[in-house]
């Protein structure tokens, strides 16, 4: 029998952690699409480091930084009297930093596709650096956002290595559907592993289907 635990532990992680990505990644996005500051490779090489570094090791240091001896972790500590490591507030900073370049990437590719000409036909004709961004390019960009929204979500839904690191395996706090599965296989529980592992391949398909749906709707409107 399947326990609703870490399948709500899940979709909340995924939705916030989707939601701070949003609001972190879309400026972020925008700056590195515009910006020829020299700067600029060295911070699209960290904001990609994720996609090659192996989740444990980035797990590790993240744990290292929010444990009660670290930098992020001691001042958290002190301001909030609780532990971040083994956390879910730790597990969503953990989540952030792990799918950042699954939404940052897609947004500045989006962005980047609109152009400098049809920004300065709409300063041409008056509007401002902020209504250009709010009535010109995010309307363009909207594929764009699709893809970040569905790849940042999902790359947390699936997340293991780093959840495990930071988060442990604390039922109803930090327990993922990753990690259920992982502990049902370990104890050779293959019945309720299949039942979890299908229900995400299930969810994968589904989510994945209408994205692409959708983005065929938007490209012909486009």
């Amino acid at each position: 029998m399947m326990e609703m635990a870490p399948i709500l532990v899940t979709l909340k992680l995924a939705s916030i952690t989707t939601g701070i990505l949003l609001l972190l990644g879309t400026p972020l996005a925008w700056w590195l699409s515009q910006t020829k500051n020299k700067f600029k490779t060295t911070l699209e090489s960290v904001v990609a480091l994720p996609l090659v570094l192996p989740p444990t090791v980035l797990g590790f240091y993240l744990l290292m930084a929010l444990s009660p001896n670290g930098f992020v972790g001691s001042m958290w500590a002190y301001v909030s009297d609780s532990p971040l490591s083994f956390s879910f507030t730790g597990l969503v900073i953990g989540s952030v930093i792990y799918s950042m370049p699954f939404v940052v990437q897609p947004l500045q590719a989006s962005f980047e596709m609109v152009g400098k000409p049809i920004q300065q036909a709409a300063y041409s004709l008056g509007a401002n650096r902020f209504d250009t961004f709010k009535n010109v390019v995010l309307p363009l960009s909207m594929r764009g956002f699709l893809v970040a929204i569905t790849l940042g979500f999902a790359h947390t839904v699936g997340e293991f290595g780093v959840v495990l690191m930071i988060g442990g395996n604390i039922p109803e706090v930090t327990q993922v559907l990753s990690i259920v599965i992982y502990d049902h296989v370990e104890v050779l529980e293959y019945q309720q592993a299949h039942a979890y592992s299908a229900g995400l391949l299930a969810f994968s398909f589904i989510v994945l289907f209408i994205t692409y749906s959708l983005n065929k709707k938007l490209m012909v409107r486009l």
